[in-house]
């Protein structure tokens, strides 16, 4: 799988801020991916080393509008810890804002 496939996008939230100051940047990745894809994709998107990688399968939610009900979709997201003193430039300056 390619690495631009296998990192959809970066989470934008509150917490993923937070991790961020702490060198842990979130994405949303591809269902199929595993740890190791993760972690060589990263490294070879932004050029940096990666210590660690965790996965979460995020579950589908109930939502209605109105009479029609629905579920969002499951999708899967990776938290990974760069090596010290690392950073990725997609997140600089965002956490300072918090």
């Amino acid at each position: 799988m390619d690495p631009s496939q296998v990192i959809i996008r970066p989470v934008v939230s509150e917490k993923s801020y937070v991790l961020a100051t702490a060198g842990k940047y979130t994405f949303r990745v591809h269902p199929d991916a595993h740890k190791t894809q993760i972690k060589q994709a990263v490294e070879e998107l932004f050029d940096v080393q990666v210590r660690d990688v965790r996965t979460i399968s995020v579950p589908s939610k109930p939502k209605r509008r109105g009479y029609t009900s629905g579920r969002t979709r499951e999708w899967k997201k990776a938290v990974v810890q760069l090596a010290e003193g690392q950073s990725i430039p997609i997140f600089q300056g965002l956490e300072a804002d918090l």
